[in-house]
């Protein structure tokens, strides 16, 4: 199986028409796929409308995590705490370091909530399709005793 690691989008993108958001979309994603994985996360479908997704933030506080939506990105950015640089480390395991993750929601996914427990940041996520979108049953009605009045 062969992974498609790059692609050439220039050239699509000058024989369409009305696709830039598409493109830069599938820009963006192709620029996540190069990430370094930190830091680690889950994404849980609870049901049909509501989703969660986990990052392991050991060491970061609420006053270092900033979650930010714009139109249909949410951006989870973590500064480094300060502290510790005096420290004499013997061996120095856990990560210190800035971080910053987007996600891509699905038109009518809303943040719920977001809270941070134990080192996990969980975000909670609710599709809310508007009433006008949802689909709608029709009644069907018995016709076979109408008349139609001919005037």
């Amino acid at each position: 199986m062969t992974r498609l690691t790059t692609l050439d989008l220039p050239n699509f993108h000058r024989a369409t028409v009305g696709f830039d958001r598409m493109f830069q979309e599938m820009d963006r994603m192709f620029e996540n796929s190069k990430s370094n994985g930190y830091p680690p996360y889950n994404i849980v479908q609870i049901n049909d409308d509501e989703y969660m997704i986990s990052l392991a933030v050991a060491g970061f506080g609420m006053g270092n995590i900033e979650i930010t939506l714009e139109k249909n990105i949410l951006t989870i950015e973590g500064t480094s705490p300060k502290g510790g640089e005096n420290v004499n480390y013997l061996h120095k395991g856990i990560g210190e370091r800035n971080f910053r993750r987007q996600f891509t929601l699905a038109d009518h996914i809303e943040v719920r909530q977001a809270g941070l427990e134990l080192g996990m940041l969980n975000i909670h996520l609710k599709r809310n399709v508007p009433e006008e979108m949802q689909p709608k049953k029709i009644a069907i009605v018995d016709t076979s005793n109408l008349t139609i009045d001919s005037k």
